[in-house]
């Protein structure tokens, strides 16, 4: 779309918190960065302590925890507590949502000691964890030993609960699904205190089709068993430039891992990983990555290129080079390659420290980043947190892979941000529908890249500050967010529930299927206890009529009241 088609806006006065943003550098210099380095340090010592117990050990602390937690839950008074929701602090969460619900009156239930990997089963291919291990910690075990996660989400602070309960997708989603289509097996407390272990197949397998995307909301996940893989020492990518409209653009995506005759399940026609990055309206840059041995990445005339040291180029700043050098090929190590978007956080990184990217920067100061969001969020403020809110965006449109060119295009006018972040991923049909579900018939489209069992779609990531806000023009990232929640509902697509949302509750589940989780709801007696998932994501602190109003809802079972013995 050309700069002619776009509306014109008005310039915006600077306001004081237009200079604390701008300045805010500052504070993360001297402030957040060495907080977050010395947490980073302290959360390493604590994983390599727990790695070094024994499974035995692991387990009896685990059994010692959940049943903390049960003692807890039944302590609760309905009638005086409020809703049951964790003790982690507001600001801890990686996502832009501020958790404005824990503002409001709550019950807590304290899951910080949950964060150990409970065992690694190479015959079963299993890894059982606790709900805060998160990614950094759980590929510096598996990738020594050969193995991994099938999903991998790339930053490193993102959580198993998080990625269960919310979203957590992959460069390999487009072979495995969503992480949550990798979880084999939940343990959760149920409202009334009940610890059960919920699978496809066993007599929670309702429960099990519910969990994903509702956010705690139907009891508190304990632990969960995750598929495992092999996996090689390097990551063979190749990194392939796309010229064109933002249509072309799309189309060359899809067929780095869209097969033309059909074969998707075929592993010699469809790469491993699978990413690609938009840098403006008609450039792009698609990536594809196979796993290979030390022997191939060591071979005469090959390119090794160790991305994870803290003083090399942002990785997006390197795939961009793939735009002037033409097609390229490197080998990553496989860790540092799952976790490639940490250091910058994506590119997120250049709006926090403008300078950070440069090479006097890498070098001095690189071994610091990233500033943990957590506490980047726990300096901010209500006023900055406010701004971001109004002229930034972190949005993820997760829509049906031959519509990304359409979404590409909305988000060109609407949004003006770049890069803009491509991750296909699976959507597959399930025995029971859940709150996100392929597109009714997608079966008997015969769209490329869909199977019988699976349909394509891809993430489109929007993560950064329009071009009009750069220029000083006004911009309503209210209404913007609201037009691209309408067309999402239209063409039957997903807004994962991390990002802020302005939908109002009749529209949020018009985007979300209610119908299984509603009756998990009622079943598993989490109606009174805890909170609904609309409430839990809706924007804004919640007034004392809005807490009233959802901790007095009942099921039609009428349980409000909870065994306490």
């Amino acid at each position: 779309m050309s700069d002619l088609e776009k509306p014109l806006r008005e310039k915006k006065p600077k306001t004081w918190v237009d200079w604390a943003v701008q300045f805010r550098w500052i504070l993360v210099i001297f402030v957040v960065l060495p907080v977050s380095k010395a947490f980073d340090l302290w959360a390493y010592w604590g994983d390599i302590w727990s790695a070094s117990k024994s499974e035995k050990q692991r387990q009896k602390e685990h059994d010692e925890n959940v049943e903390k937690v049960i003692k807890r839950l039944k302590s609760r008074d309905p009638a005086r507590d409020g809703l049951v929701c964790t003790a982690r602090k507001p600001w801890i969460a990686v996502g832009m949502r501020n958790v404005d619900y824990k503002r409001a009156r709550h019950f807590e239930v304290d899951l910080a000691p949950f964060r150990q990997i409970l065992e690694i089963d190479a015959d079963l291919m299993i890894a059982r964890c606790e709900p805060l291990v998160n990614m950094g910690q759980i590929t510096r075990m598996t990738v020594p030993l050969g193995l991994s996660l099938a999903v991998v989400a790339e930053l490193d602070d993102l959580t198993v609960g998080g990625l269960i309960n919310g979203y957590g997708i992959e460069g390999s989603s487009h072979i495995y699904g969503l992480f949550t289509d990798t979880v084999v097996a939940y343990e959760l407390v149920l409202a009334d205190g009940r610890l059960v272990r919920a699978t496809c197949d066993n007599e929670y397998s309702d429960l099990f089709y519910a969990i994903p995307w509702s956010q705690g909301t139907l009891g508190l996940l304990v632990a969960a068993e995750i598929k495992l893989i092999k996996v090689k020492p390097y990551m063979k990518l190749t990194y392939t430039p796309l010229v064109g409209n933002l249509q072309e653009i799309a189309q060359g995506y899809n067929d780095a891992y869209i097969p033309r005759d059909g074969d998707q399940d075929n592993p010699e026609k469809v790469p491993e990983f699978v990413e690609g990055m938009v840098y403006s309206e008609t450039e792009g840059v698609v990536m594809t990555g196979q796993y290979a041995s030390k022997e191939e990445a060591k071979a005469k005339g090959n390119k090794i290129n160790e991305v994870g040291w803290w003083f090399k180029p942002w990785f997006y700043q390197h795939a961009q080079t793939a735009l002037k050098r033409g097609k390229f090929v490197e080998y990553i190590p496989t860790r540092q390659y799952y976790h490639r978007h940490t250091r910058c956080l994506y590119w997120e990184g250049k709006l926090i420290l403008p300078f950070a990217d440069q090479l006097w920067f890498r070098w001095l100061f690189g071994w610091m980043m990233p500033p943990k969001v957590s506490f980047l969020k726990a300096t901010q403020g209500d006023a900055i947190r406010n701004y971001y809110h109004e002229r930034h965006v972190i949005q993820d449109m997760l829509v049906p892979s031959y519509r990304v060119g359409d979404a590409l295009e909305f988000s060109d006018r609407e949004f003006e941000v770049y890069p803009v972040w491509l991750c296909p991923h699976r959507l597959f049909k399930t025995p029971m529908k859940a709150m996100i579900s392929p597109e009714p018939g997608f079966e008997y489209a015969g769209r490329p890249g869909d199977t019988p069992y699976a349909q394509m779609w891809t993430d489109v990531g929007v993560y950064y500050t329009p071009r009009c806000v750069f220029k000083g023009e006004v911009w309503d990232g209210s209404a913007a967010v609201k037009k691209m929640e309408a067309w999402m509902i239209e063409h039957h697509c997903y807004q994962p529930q991390y990002a802020v949302t302005e939908l109002n509750e009749r529209d949020f589940w018009r985007m979300f299927d209610a119908s299984l989780y509603q009756r998990c709801r009622d079943k598993y007696k989490a109606v009174g206890t805890f909170m609904s998932v609309y409430y839990k994501s809706k924007k804004g602190r919640k007034t004392e009529k809005e807490v009233a109003e959802e901790e007095a809802k009942i099921s039609e079972n009428g349980y409000n009241d909870i065994e306490t013995e």
